[in-house]
């Protein structure tokens, strides 16, 4: 991945440009605060947000582009899923028309299947795979997914996922999951980069964030980028996400990336994507 600015992409497995930091929006409230967090964020240069069909916020993130006086919609890239209980081939086709209607667009960037639901997510690629034909998203992914159900996925598959996003952070790195994605050309993507805040407790990150001048969070967004991972930090404050944004200007060391890769104990805060029974 070859870091430039807030602006800088990656180029996914069918041409499409993703822009490697963007919002999350994750238990933003619907309304007043995620619109207001998105225009923040475009102000300060973001052009990539996250939402889902379980953060019961689409309609505010349509609202939030619509209303935006300087960027546009065609400018800004937009990620959604599809939730569990919506999976199966029809009940698929049929959550992505109610997330576009909530939305208010014609396209999306984006769209995954936020869970391995065991029986389910084949028939839900299908229906995936057809709304990419049908040139109603421009890119189609998956979320949570380990190796062996990616695997077990493209026995079946025409196309192959261009992004998995799923929990990364100094205590759950998987870094065979992330080998394995790059060496498919799958775009590896982080949610909850910050472990819900819990990252912030890591004592051992403190000193590396002080040798760059940076904050602990400024740091995790940039080994993310660094490791060629695309990242969504969540957060409704303006000035966090200003300063979320605010990496551009250092470069971690290699030797520090591996101090940083070391603080990984397998822990998640997350479901267990083996387990999915919600």
């Amino acid at each position: 991945m070859k870091i430039t600015d807030i602006k800088g992409t990656v180029t996914l497995n069918n041409g499409v440009h993703m822009p490697y930091l963007g919002l999350g929006v994750f238990n933003a409230k619907d309304g007043v605060e995620v619109i207001n967090a998105i225009h923040w964020a475009l102000d300060a240069g973001y052009r990539h947000i996250d939402t889902a069909a379980l953060y019961n916020n689409e309609e505010g993130v349509g609202k939030a582009l619509r209303s935006h006086t300087v960027v546009s919609r065609e400018d800004v890239f937009v990620t959604s899923k599809v939730w569990n209980s919506d999976q199966g081939y029809e009940n698929t086709l049929k959550a992505f028309d109610l997330s576009m209607k909530r939305l208010g667009f014609d396209y999306l960037d984006l769209y995954l299947i936020h869970w391995p639901v065991a029986g389910k997510y084949k028939d839900t690629w299908r229906a995936l795979e057809k709304l990419y034909d049908e040139g109603r998203i421009k890119a189609i992914g998956l979320s949570n997914f380990l190796r062996h159900q990616i695997e077990d996925l493209m026995q079946s598959a025409k196309i192959r996922p261009m992004v998995n996003q799923v929990e990364f952070h100094p205590r759950l790195v998987q870094q065979d999951l992330i080998n394995f994605c790059h060496e498919s050309n799958i775009q590896f993507e982080a949610w909850s980069p910050f472990r819900m805040g819990e990252i912030f407790k890591v004592k051992e990150l403190q000193p590396i964030a002080q040798k760059y001048n940076k904050t602990v969070a400024q740091l995790i967004v940039r080994w993310d980028l660094q490791k060629s991972i695309v990242t969504i930090p969540k957060s409704v404050k303006k000035e966090r996400i200003i300063s979320n944004a605010d990496v551009f200007d250092f470069e971690i060391s290699a030797e520090d990336i591996a101090c940083i890769d070391a603080l990984d104990r397998n822990d998640r805060i997350g479901a267990d994507p083996d387990h999915v029974d919600f």
